[in-house]
C-alpha cells in the first residue's frame, strides 16, 4: 500500500486502535491507487480530513486535470472521514458518489476538504470541496458510505 507519513490523527482515534493492537498511523493508507496517483493525506479526522495531489500525472489528453482523478481524490477523503465516523469496530464502503466540476487546473496541486454532511450509525456523507494552489474551486463531491461491521478474523 501508500506510504502515508504526514498524517495527524486525533490521539483519541490513536489510542482507540492501539488498545486494539493496532498501529494506525502505521496503518493507514491512502490505497495502491491514492499512491499512484500521488495523494497525500494532510490531516484526518471524523469531522475533516484534508489531503493534496499533483495535477502532473493526473490529466486527460488536453493537459487538464482530470475528472476522475478528482473523483479518486474525493472518495479517498470522504472515505477516510467515514472510516474514522465509523470507528475500529467498522469500515467505510462508498455506495454513491458525484463530482461537478467547476473550472480546469493544469498544474501544481489541488487540495481537497472533506467535512460531513450527515454521520450516521449505518451510513456517513461527506462534502468533499477541491480547490487549486489559488484557493479556486476545482470541483466539489458528495460521498455516502456505508458502515459494515468489520469482518471476523
Amino acid at each position: 500500500m501508500g506510504e502515508q507519513q504526514n498524517v495527524k490523527f486525533p490521539q483519541e482515534v490513536i489510542d482507540e486502535y492501539a488498545a486494539l493492537g493496532v498501529d494506525l498511523p502505521a496503518l493507514f493508507s491512502a490505497g495502491d491507487l491514492g499512491a499512484r496517483m500521488g495523494i497525500d493525506i494532510k490531516e484526518a479526522a471524523a469531522d475533516r480530513v484534508v489531503g493534496t495531489m499533483p495535477v502532473a500525472g493526473n490529466t486527460q489528453p488536453y493537459g487538464l486535470l482530470h475528472g476522475g482523478a478528482s473523483a479518486v481524490l474525493a472518495e479517498t477523503l470522504g472515505s477516510v472521514g467515514s472510516m474514522l465516523h465509523g470507528g475500529s469496530g467498522k469500515i467505510a464502503v462508498g455506495v454513491d458518489l458525484n463530482c461537478t466540476h467547476h473550472r480546469s487546473a493544469r498544474s501544481g496541486l489541488v487540495t481537497g476538504v472533506a467535512t460531513p454532511v450527515h454521520r450516521g450509525r449505518t451510513t456517513a456523507t461527506y462534502e468533499i470541496v477541491i480547490s487549486d494552489d489559488q484557493d479556486r474551486r476545482v470541483c466539489t463531491a458528495r460521498l455516502t458510505c456505508v458502515l459494515k461491521d468489520m469482518p471476523q478474523q
